[in-house]
C-alpha cells in the first residue's frame, strides 16, 4: 500500500527508514553539518524512491560541496515521477561542477510541473548558471518555477545563458527569479529582457535584480520584454541599488502600461539616480493599469524633488481602483509643495482602504504636513493608515493640522503614526490628541513621539483625548526622551484606565522627568486592564526606589499576563521595593515569558531573595531574562535566587546577567545547585563577569552544568574574576558532558589561567562533535606556547566547526605556540569564518611564517580576521603570511591588523601589493599604524 506523507528532521531517522513507498516526502535537515558524506548517504536513501511525486528537501547551510551534490543528483535522477520538487541547497559550497550535475538530474524529471530551487550563496559562476539554464530548458512541462541564485559569482555571460535557456519554458504561469547581489550588467539584463517576450501565459512574476550593475539601457530592454507579458496579474520587480536614472525609469513605466491586467505590483527602485521626470513618467504610465488594486512603490533615496512628487501624485489619481498603497519617498527632497500635492492627489483615490506612506528625511515642514493632512481628511474609507514622518521639521502647527485632518478618518481601525524628532512640543501633541479623540473605532494604535520636547500639558491633552478610544485592544506609545513629569503621567494614566479591552500594551516613558507618582498612577491603570496578556513598560532613568511599589501592586491584578517585559534600569531601586515587585509577580500565574531589566540599581541580597521567592512560584515559565548587573548583590542573594530558579523546571531558555556585583564562590555554588534541576534548558546565557569568583565557585558551577545535557546553545562569561587552573579544569570536565552543544561562547579573559588548564579546556572541546560555532576568549591570562599548542591540537578534533573566534591577546605566546595552533586548526577543514586575535604576545617572523604555512591548507576559508598587532613581527613574517594566504582559494574577505610593526611606508605598500595578488578578495583591509 502506497503511503501518503512523511516528514523527517534528522539524517539518522531518514537512513533507518524505508522510503520506497512514499509519494509525498518532506526532509528538513537545515544547518545540520551534513557535509558531502552525509549528503551522499541521504542520496543513497532516496535512490529507490521511484514513487515520489512530491518532495521537499531542505539542506540549507550544510557545507555541501560538489561531491555531495553529485551523489544527491544521482538519486534525484531516479525520481522520474516527481511533479513537485522543492530543493534548498542555499549557503553551501557548490561550484559549477555540482550545478551542472544538478541540471543533468533535473532533465530526467520530465513530469515536473512545480520546481522551487535555492542555490543562493554558493560558488556558482558563468558556466554553472548557463548549464543549469540549459537543463531547465528541457523541463517543458514546468508551470511554476522559483529559482534563487543570489549571492554567487556570475555576471553577464551566465545571465545570458540562463535567460536563453529559460525562454523555452513557454508554459510557465508563475516565475520567481532571484539574481540579486551578483555582477550582472547591461549585457546580461538585455538578454534576460528578451526572454519575457515568450512568456505570454505568465500571470505571476517576481524578479529580484538589486545590487548589480544595471543602467538605463538594460532597464528599457527589460521593460520591453515585460510588455509582452500581457496576462500578468502579479508582478514584483526589485531593481534597487543599481545605476538607473530617469530614462530607464520612464521606459520601464511605458512598458508596464501594457500590462493592463496587473492587480498587484511591487516595484523597488530605491537608491538609484531617479529624478523628477522619471518618477512622474513611471506613475503616469501605471495609470493605464486600471485593474491595479495593490501598489507598493519604493523610491527611497533618489533625486526626486517637489515636481516629481507632484507628478507622482497626479498620476496616482488615475489608478482609480487602488485599495492598498505603500509608497516610500523617504530620503528625497520633495519638501512642502511636493508633500501637499501628493496628498491632494491621494484624496481622489476614493477606494483606498490601506495606506502606508514613508516621508521621513524629505525636508518637510509644517506646511507640508498640513497639506498632507488636509488631503487625508478626504480619504474617509481608510481603515488602516501608517504614516512615517520622523526626523522632519513639521513642528507644533504641522502636527496639530495633521491631527485635525485625521479626525475625519472616522473609520480608521488601525493607525501607526511616526512623528519622532519633529519638535512638536505640547501644542502639537495637544492638537494631535484632539484629533485622535474622534477616531473612536480604533482597535490598534501605535504612536512614535520620542524626542519632541513634549511636557506635562501635551501629555495631559493626549491622555484626555485617548480616553475616547475605548475600543483599543493593542496600544504602543513611545514618549521617551521628552520633558514629561508627574502631572503629565497622571493625565495619561487617567486615559489608559478606560482601556478595559486592552490585551497588548507597550509604553515607553524612559528618560523623562518622572517622580514619585508615576508608578502609583500606572499601577491604578494596570489594575483596571484585567484583560492584558502582553505588557511592556520602559521606565529606565526615571523613578526612585519608593516608586516601584505602586507598580507591583498593580501587577497583582493582571492575572491574565502571559508575556511581561519591564525596563527599570538606572532607577535607584533598592531591596524593599524590588521585593514588593516580586510579591506582585506571584499573582501572575499565567506567565510563560518574563523579561526583567533591573541593571544599575541599588539591589542587594535581601531584594534578590525576595525576587527569587516570587520566581519560585512561576513553574509555567518557559523563557526568562533577568538583568541584575551593576547592583550590590553578594553570595546570599545569588544563592537564594538560584534556589528559587530550581523550581522553574520547565525553563527552556534562561538569560541571567549578574555581572559587576559582589558575588564570590559561595554565591556561584548556590547558583550552580539550582541549575542542576533545570534539566530542560536548551539555551543558557550566564553573565558573571567582574565579580569575585575563584576556583571553588567555578568548580561547583561546572558540576551543575554537567547535568544540563540538553543544552544546545551556551554562553558563559566569567571574565574579570579570580579563576585559576583548578577552576578551569573543573569547568572543562563538566562541559564535556554537554555533548549536544552546537553553539558555545566561553569568556575566561582577565583571570589567572595557565598552560595546564588551557590544555584541559581543549580536551573537553574534543567531545563537542556537533559544535559548529565556537567563540573562546582567553585574553589577558598566563598562557604560553605549551598551552596554546595543546588547545589547537584538541580543536583539530572539532571537525564540524564552521565558525571559530579565538581571542588570545596579552598572554605569553611565542613562535612555537603560534605555529602549532595554526597547524592544528588546518585540520578543521570545514571552517568558513575565522577570527584569530593574538595581539600583544611574543610572536615573531618564524611564528607568523608558520601560521601562514598552516593557512595554505584552509581551502574552504572565506572570511578571515587576524590581529597580529603588538608583537615582534617584521616584514619577512608578514610577507610569508601573504604568500601563504594566496593558496586560500575561497578566501573573499580578509582583515589584517599589524599595528606599528611595519613602520616604513614603502614596506607597507609592498605588503599591500603582495596581498592584492589574490584578486578574489571582495573585502580587503590591512591596518598599520
Amino acid at each position: 500500500m502506497i503511503q501518503q506523507i512523511k516528514q523527517y528532521k534528522n539524517l539518522e531517522e531518514v537512513l533507518n527508514s524505508s522510503l520506497q513507498s512514499y509519494q509525498d516526502l518532506h526532509i528538513n535537515l537545515r544547518y545540520q553539518e551534513l557535509g558531502d558524506q552525509g549528503t551522499s548517504s541521504l542520496g543513497s536513501a532516496l535512490a529507490n524512491c521511484t514513487n515520489l511525486s512530491n518532495l521537499i528537501l531542505e539542506l540549507h547551510g550544510n557545507e555541501i560541496g560538489d561531491q555531495g551534490t553529485s551523489d544527491l543528483c544521482s538519486a534525484l535522477s531516479n525520481c522520474i515521477n516527481l511533479s513537485n520538487l522543492t530543493l534548498d541547497l542555499g549557503d553551501n559550497e557548490i561550484s559549477d561542477q555540482g550545478t551542472l550535475l544538478l541540471g543533468s538530474a533535473l532533465i530526467n524529471c520530465t513530469k515536473l510541473s512545480n520546481l522551487n530551487l535555492n542555490l543562493s550563496y554558493n560558488k556558482i559562476s558563468e558556466q554553472g548558471t548557463s548549464g543549469l539554464g540549459s537543463a531547465l530548458a528541457s523541463c517543458t512541462n514546468l508551470l511554476n518555477l522559483a529559482l534563487y541564485l543570489h549571492g554567487n559569482k556570475f555576471g553577464d555571460q551566465g545571465t545570458l545563458g540562463l535567460g536563453s535557456a529559460l525562454a523555452n519554458c513557454t508554459n510557465l504561469q508563475s516565475l520567481t527569479l532571484d539574481l540579486h547581489d551578483n555582477q550582472i550588467g547591461d549585457q546580461g539584463i538585455l538578454g534576460l529582457g528578451s526572454v519575457f517576450e515568450n512568456y505570454t501565459n505568465l500571470s505571476n512574476l517576481a524578479l529580484y535584480l538589486s545590487e548589480n550593475q544595471i543602467g538605463d539601457q538594460c532597464t528599457l530592454s527589460l521593460g520591453s520584454g515585460l510588455a509582452n507579458c500581457t496576462n500578468l496579474s502579479n508582478l514584483t520587480l526589485d531593481l534597487s541599488q543599481n545605476n538607473i536614472g530617469d530614462q530607464g525609469t520612464s521606459g520601464l513605466g511605458s512598458a508596464l502600461a501594457k500590462c493592463n491586467n496587473l492587480s498587484y505590483l511591487k516595484l523597488q527602485l530605491g537608491y538609484n539616480n531617479i529624478g523628477e521626470n522619471g518618477a512622474s513618467d513611471l506613475v503616469s504610465a501605471l495609470a493605464n493599469c486600471t485593474n491595479l488594486s495593490n501598489l507598493l512603490l519604493l523610491l527611497s533615496y533618489n533625486q526626486i524633488g517637489a515636481s516629481g512628487a507632484s507628478g507622482l501624485g497626479s498620476a496616482l489619481v488615475n489608478c482609480a481602483n487602488l485599495s492598498y498603497l505603500k509608497l516610500y519617498l523617504d530620503g528625497n527632497q520633495i519638501g512642502d509643495q511636493g508633500t501637499s500635492n501628493l496628498g491632494s492627489a491621494l484624496a481622489n483615490c476614493a477606494k483606498l482602504s490601506k495606506l502606508r506612506l514613508y516621508l521621513g528625511y524629505t525636508e518637510m515642514s509644517a506646511n507640508g504636513a498640513s497639506g498632507l493632512g488636509s488631503a487625508l481628511a478626504n480619504c474617509n474609507n481608510l481603515l488602516t493608515l501608517k504614516l512615517y514622518l520622523g526626523k522632519s521639521k513639521i513642528g507644533a502647527s504641522g502636527a496639530s493640522n495633521l491631527g485635525s485632518a485625521l479626525a475625519n478618518c472616522i473609520n480608521l481601525s488601525s493607525l501607526t503614526l511616526d512623528l519622532r524628532k519633529n519638535k512638536i512640543g505640547d501644542q502639537g501633541t495637544s492638537g494631535l490628541g484632539s484629533a485622535l479623540a474622534n477616531c473612536i473605532n480604533l482597535s490598534n494604535l501605535i504612536l512614535y513621539l520620542s524626542t519632541n520636547q513634549i511636557g506635562d500639558q501635551g501629555t495631559l491633552s493626549l491622555g484626555s483625548a485617548l480616553a475616547n478610544c475605548t475600543n483599543l485592544s493593542n496600544l504602543k506609545l513611545d514618549l521617551r526622551s521628552n520633558q514629561i513629569g508627574d502631572q503629565g503621567i497622571t493625565g495619561l494614566c487617567y486615559a489608559l484606565a478606560n482601556f478595559t479591552n486592552l490585551s497588548s500594551l507597550t509604553l515607553d516613558l524612559s528618560n523623562n522627568q518622572l517622580g514619585d507618582q508615576v508608578t502609583s498612577g500606572l499601577g491604578n491603570v494596570l489594575a483596571k486592564c484585567t484583560n492584558l496578556s502582553n505588557l511592556t513598560l520602559h521606565l529606565s532613568g526615571n523613578i526612585g526606589n519608593q516608586d516601584i511599589s505602586g507598580l507591583g501592586i498593580a501587577l497583582t491584578n493582571c492575572t491574565n499576563l502571559s508575556n511581561l517585559t519591564l525596563y527599570l534600569c538606572g532607577n535607584q531601586i533598592g531591596d524593599q521595593d524590588i521585593s514588593g515587585l516580586g510579591i506582585a509577580l506571584t499573582n501572575c500565574t499565567n506567565l510563560s515569558n518574563l523579561t526583567l531589566y533591573l541593571c544599575a540599581n541599588e539591589i542587594g541580597d535581601q531584594g534578590t531573595l525576595g525576587l527569587g521567592t516570587a520566581l519560585a512560584n512561576r513553574t509555567n515559565l518557559l523563557n526568562l531574562t533577568l538583568d541584575l548587573s551593576g547592583n550590590l548583590i553578594g553570595n546570599q542573594g545569588t544563592s537564594g535566587l538560584g534556589s528559587s530558579l530550581a523550581n522553574c523546571i520547565n525553563l527552556t531558555n534562561l538569560i541571567l546577567y549578574l555581572n559587576q556585583n559582589q558575588i564570590g564562590d559561595q554565591g556561584t555554588s548556590g547558583l550552580g545547585t539550582a541549575l542542576e534541576n533545570c534539566t530542560n534548558l536548551s539555551n543558557l546565557s550566564l553573565e558573571l563577569s567582574y565579580n569575585q569568583i575563584g576556583d571553588q565557585g567555578t568548580l561547583d558551577l561546572s558540576s551543575a552544568l554537567s547535568n544540563c545535557t540538553n543544552l544546545q546553545n551556551l554562553t558563559l562569561n566569567l571574565s574579570g574574576n579570580q579563576i585559576g587552573d583548578q577552576g578551569t579544569l573543573g569547568l572543562s570536565s563538566a562541559l564535556s558532558n554537554c555533548t549536544n552543544l552546537q553553539n558555545l561562547t566561553l569568556d575566561l579573559s582577565r583571570n589567572q589561567i595557565g598552560d595546564q588548564s588551557t590544555s584541559g579546556l581543549g580536551s573537553a572541546l574534543t567531545n563537542f562533535t556537533n559544535l559548529s560555532n565556537l567563540t573562546l576568549d582567553l585574553g589577558l591570562n598566563q598562557i604560553g606556547d605549551q598551552g596554546i599548542s595543546a588547545l589547537g591540537s584538541d580543536l583539530s578534533n572539532c571537525t564540524n566547526l564552521s565558525n571559530l573566534k579565538l581571542f588570545l591577546s596579552a598572554n605569553q605566546i611565542g613562535d612555537q605556540g603560534t605555529s602549532g595552533l595554526g597547524s592544528a586548526l588546518a585540520k578543521c577543514t570545514n571552517i568558513l569564518n575565522l577570527t584569530l586575535d593574538i595581539r600583544q604576545n611574543q610572536v615573531g617572523d618564524q611564528g607568523t611564517s608558520g601560521l601562514g604555512t598552516a593557512f595554505a591548507n584552509y581551502t574552504n576559508l572565506s572570511n578571515l580576521m587576524l590581529d597580529l598587532s603588538g608583537n615582534q613581527i617584521g616584514y619577512q613574517g608578514i610577507s610569508d603570511l601573504g604568500s601563504a594566504l594566496v593558496n586560500c582559494t575561497n578566501l573573499s574577505n580578509l582583515t589584517l591588523y599589524l599595528g606599528n610593526q611595519i613602520n616604513e611606508q614603502q614596506q607597507q605598500l609592498k605588503l599591500k601589493n603582495k596581498y592584492l595578488k589574490s584578486k578574489r578578495f571582495v573585502v580587503f583591509k590591512i591596518y598599520c599604524w
